[in-house]
């Protein structure tokens, strides 16, 4: 790793949905970098899984692998399961609000329990995980908060009302969070991914018409992956951001740039 103002070794870390995909990829990124990181997911099975393919690599970089299970979108049990894990590896330094699911219909036909569903794991639990980790790191005066966002921050498409929804509310809340937050020392920021290749995408990465469209939509002409968002939030979690606040910053192979 890079001394100096991208140096987070010995930094306790946080993220949500991080048995696989995106999630997993950061949680590795930030074990790399020397951090002790607290995996975290619904699927106990699967996040044990995880925390063991990770575990050699924080014992190199020199800090742990913790995993720990609760319901992001219920406060009492967010706020328990916080309080588990500074129990369990001291105060936390980094969150990464990572959680999140989809549901793809028109608008007209979108199942109101879905609708719910979306909102209240991309949206109300970067809200309530956020709030449970900000009491710690304001009392300290220092912390960072990486929510994560998505091309659809900015941009709809059609079939997919809800994500785009909550996660337009991510861009808001982060401008939210660091206007409340940031006097106390913390930054707050985003990252909107684009389309990556990962679990949650692929009905689309499989279907031939989306993948050529996107293809031709992309500057880059192809899907992203996971591990393109580490450097990102290396970045944002590391002193080089200590003046970075409230911001979201795109990694989408260049498809919010372009018509």
């Amino acid at each position: 790793m890079t001394p100096g103002v991208f140096d987070i070794r010995g930094r306790t870390a946080l993220v949500t949905g991080s048995s696989r995909g995106i999630g997993l990829a950061l949680a590795g990124g930030l074990v790399q970098a020397g951090c002790t990181v607290a995996l975290h997911a619904r699927d106990p099975q699967a996040l044990e899984r995880a925390a063991a393919g990770l575990a050699p690599a924080a014992g190199r970089a020199g800090g742990r692998v913790h995993h720990v299970t609760f319901d992001v979108t219920d406060r009492a049990a967010v706020d328990a399961g916080v309080a588990a894990v500074e129990a369990e590896l001291g105060p936390l330094d980094i969150l990464v609000n990572n959680a999140g699911i989809q549901h793809r219909a028109l608008l007209l036909d979108f199942p109101d329990d879905a609708w719910q569903r979306v909102i209240e794991t991309n949206l109300t639990s970067a809200f309530l995980v956020g709030r449970a980790v900000a009491r710690g790191m304001v009392e300290r005066g220092r912390g960072k908060i990486v929510n994560i966002g998505s091309l659809q921050s900015q941009l709809a498409r059609a079939g997919t009302s809800a994500y785009a929804a909550s996660k337009g509310g991510i861009k808001m809340l982060t401008r939210a969070m660091c206007a409340e937050w940031a006097p106390s020392g913390l930054q707050v920021n985003a990252i909107g991914p684009g389309y990556f290749d990962t679990e949650l995408t692929s009905a689309l990465v499989n279907d031939e018409a989306f993948d050529a469209w996107l293809r031709q939509r992309t500057p880059a002409a192809r899907w992203g992956r996971p591990e393109e968002l580490v450097g990102t939030l290396l970045y944002l979690a590391s002193p080089a951001a200590d003046f970075v606040n409230g911001q979201i910053l795109y990694v989408d192979g260049g498809m919010s740039a372009v018509l």
